[in-house]
């Protein structure tokens, strides 16, 4: 009879995990909170579009306009918050991002002219993605060495969260008049409520200033200070390096929300009815395999390998796109479906590298600063992600998926190498001196062996 994990190699269920998360009480808070921050995201992320349409009245040009400040804004938001975490409480810096988020959606339902909606929106953007940014070093600070099993929880709750709002968004859709999309926008407000609430009631973590817990917080100590200056992310070419590459790393959220469905629509005989699927296969995927692929990808030299896997994923996928324009409706229908999983196993096992490099490949007393600067690659990602798709990729045709593949895949392997080759820098005799102590290297890297 086959025992249960220990929460560590992903034995043990979804559910018992939620209930004995990395980081006990405060965890189980936070993830509780984002769960419900997300499906208020998810509310506003599937009414968003209508309602600046039919409520606000801006046409497309405008509506282009207003989304792609709000994605320039986000860009800013991870590293305001890493310097700010700096030297203020993490708790307490989340807390001000739900409530400004909180009020700039109430100012959603006075303003309508394009001129009072850019700023509102830009607003928002930068106080979601300094949200997320938070979010991850509280997690690094609670969870420790099982940051991993903690980032597979979240993006468990978080999908299921994304569903739930798209639900209730559904309702709000189906009635269609103004003040059922002013309700949608509220509903969305009170969950930013809900979620400031919930943290106030975490304890801060320790390591909060400028010094981060040798432990990540794993003992609840906060260690002495240390009176090296350690080097700004700015002036780290070896970091800035993995951040930008690790921008590409994030384009399946491109392909699974944008590329899938113009594709589709466009490209192939596949009946409209299938983009909603798209959506249900990416939500049950991460559900069902997110602590799994964590288990597996588990430890630094593991995720600097998930990262080449991620390159080969990725290229199946936009094969399988090249090769989905000819046939009937259901063999289109099921390439499409078939591009829609490939797509959600390389944005799993994304999740997993991105995550955990950008943690261990930052000096642990300025991680806050480094984590928020790794936050950008997402944000580019979201900005310029979507344009290079419709621009360059959709334009192509088949050869442009084929390029795209073929490029990740390519700057896949780089990624991998750099990091390797950090991490090897990294625990070599004096590397403290310059980056980092070899005592702060995580345990989980002494996991990488064969079990």
């Amino acid at each position: 009879m086959r025992r249960a994990g220990n929460g560590k190699n992903g034995g043990d269920g979804l559910i018992a995990q939620l209930r004995r998360p990395p980081g006990g009480r405060d965890a189980r808070i936070m993830l509780l909170a984002q769960g419900v921050d997300r499906t208020g995201t998810g509310v506003w992320a599937a009414a968003s579009v209508l309602y600046f349409t039919f409520v606000s009245g801006l046409d497309a040009r405008r509506l282009g306009l207003l989304l792609g400040v709000g994605a320039i804004a986000g860009i800013a938001g991870s590293p305001l918050a890493g310097r700010a975490a700096e030297r203020l409480p993490v708790r307490g810096l989340l807390i001000g991002c739900h409530l400004l988020r909180l009020g700039t959606m109430g100012l959603l339902l006075v303003a309508h002219d394009l001129a009072a909606l850019l700023p509102v929106v830009a607003l928002t953007s930068l106080a979601e993605r300094a949200a997320k940014t938070l979010e991850m070093l509280f997690a690094t600070r609670v969870a420790g060495e099982r940051r991993g099993t903690y980032q597979a929880l979240f993006r468990s709750v978080a999908n299921a969260g994304y569903a739930v709002g798209a639900g209730i968004a559904a309702l709000g859709l189906a009635v269609g008049t103004p003040n059922a999309y002013r309700a949608l926008i509220l509903a969305n407000a009170l969950s930013y409520l809900v979620a400031a609430g919930l943290v106030r009631r975490t304890r801060e973590p320790a390591g909060h200033g400028l010094v981060v817990a040798h432990g990540d917080g794993k003992d609840g100590s906060t260690p002495a200070p240390d009176p090296t200056p350690a080097r700004s992310p700015w002036r780290d070419p070896g970091y800035l390096l993995f951040v930008l590459l690790d921008i590409p790393m994030n384009l399946d959220d491109s392909v699974i929300g944008v590329g899938l469905p113009l594709w589709l629509v466009h490209r192939t005989s596949a009946p409209h009815a299938v983009v909603p699927a798209f959506l249900v296969v990416n939500t049950v995927l991460v559900v069902l395999l997110q602590l799994r692929v964590s288990a597996w990808a588990e430890g630094p030299r593991r995720a600097a390998a998930a990262v080449g896997w991620y390159g080969v994923t990725l290229f199946a996928c936009c094969l399988v796109l090249a090769t989905a324009t000819g046939g009937g409706a259901w063999s289109a229908s099921l390439a499409m479906l078939a591009a829609a999983l490939l797509a959600t196993l390389a944005e799993l096992l994304r999740s997993v590298s991105s995550w955990e490099l950008a943690v261990v490949l930052a000096p642990p007393r300025a991680r806050a600063s480094y984590l928020g600067v790794a936050g950008m690659a997402q944000s580019v990602q979201k900005a310029v992600g979507p344009l290079l798709l419709t621009g360059a990729v959709m334009t192509a045709g088949p050869a442009g998926w084929l390029a795209l593949g073929a490029a990740v895949t390519g700057l896949g392997v780089v990624q991998r190498q750099a990091a390797l080759r950090r991490l090897t820098a990294l625990a070599a005799p004096g590397a403290g001196s310059r980056t980092r102590p070899r005592a702060a290297l995580p345990a989980t890297d002494r996991e990488c062996r064969p079990r």
